[in-house]
């Protein structure tokens, strides 16, 4: 015990031995003095922003920039009517909610109650049949083939009457 202690007092002196030396710091002395000898710096003034404007987008009821402008004869154009016009009252089904151009046919089924094709689009597959509507437009199906879903689309003809559009879905050959 009386050993342990011995050792251990020796190994605190031999330590603090070691932390002795001599009061040379003039190199650190130096040092100080030059930082202090150079002239000081000014810290430039933090610049002036803007604050933020919030920004509405307004043109999303115009024609998307990555489909091809659709060209319109002015003489040979087609006249609207007063007759066709969309039935606002009707209860909107699921699939007016997207563009028609998501839709792509990738078959056919077929029961004692009808022929249905299956279209391939928001967010999966879905059955439809000839009366259902499909595309933002107000498009009405109105044949199904093996080949191909046939949609007549009643869209505005800009002078304040309503134009039928047909249009068909082909069906996609298999990749």
């Amino acid at each position: 015990m009386k050993a342990a202690r011995l050792w251990c007092v020796s190994l605190a002196v031999l330590g603090l031995a070691g932390c002795g030396g001599s009061d040379d710091h003039s190199d650190l002395t130096v040092f100080v003095e030059d930082a202090r000898a150079r002239p000081t710096g000014t810290i430039e003034v933090l610049p002036k922003f803007r604050p933020y404007e919030a920004f509405t987008y307004n043109a999303s009821s115009l024609r998307s920039p990555f489909q091809p402008p659709v060209k319109i004869d002015a003489l040979n154009r087609q006249r609207g009517s007063r007759l066709v016009k969309p039935d606002e009252t009707r209860v909107k089904q699921f699939l007016e909610g997207f563009n028609i151009e998501t839709f792509e046919m990738v078959g056919t089924i077929g029961n004692e109650s009808g022929t249905f094709a299956l279209l391939s689009g928001a967010g999966g597959v879905h059955r439809v049949k000839v009366g259902d509507y499909l595309g933002r437009s107000n498009g009405r199906i109105v044949s199904v083939s093996d080949a191909q879903v046939e949609v007549v689309e009643i869209v505005p003809d800009g002078e304040g009457g309503w134009l039928e559009r047909p249009r068909s879905i082909p069906l996609k050959e298999r990749s």
